[in-house]
């Protein structure tokens, strides 16, 4: 089993949704989150004053799968959200050990 959690741009949340559903995936969870990398922010005017926007706005989506989703759950989600240009996002793949629903107990892929 695999975790995978993506930051994307916050408009592109749609298209990644709608590709995750298309390839099979049951659940997300989304996140808004504040952060920079490359794109290192920018200014703003506000007023007529000038302000420095360090971090900026994000989507973190996590969703668990099984092993055989993995590739298509990666590049279905690298071409819905990426647009070539510089803060288009990063996706980070970990192993997923347990798994468990909490209603009904059930673990593993079943869990899923």
């Amino acid at each position: 089993m695999k975790f995978v959690t993506a930051i994307i741009k916050p408009y592109k949340l749609d298209n990644v949704r709608e590709a995750l559903t298309t390839i099979g995936v049951n659940g997300v969870t989304v996140t808004e989150v504040k952060g920079f990398g490359r794109q290192k922010g920018h200014t703003e005017i506000y007023r007529g004053a000038e302000y420095a926007v360090e971090f900026l706005p994000k989507v973190k989506i996590e969703v668990a799968i099984t092993d055989d989703l993995l590739n298509n759950v990666v590049e279905g989600i690298k071409k819905a959200a990426g647009t070539g240009k510089i803060g288009d996002g990063k996706i980070f793949v970990f192993d997923l050990e347990q798994i468990m629903r909490i209603r009904t107990g059930e673990t593993g892929p079943d869990a899923i």
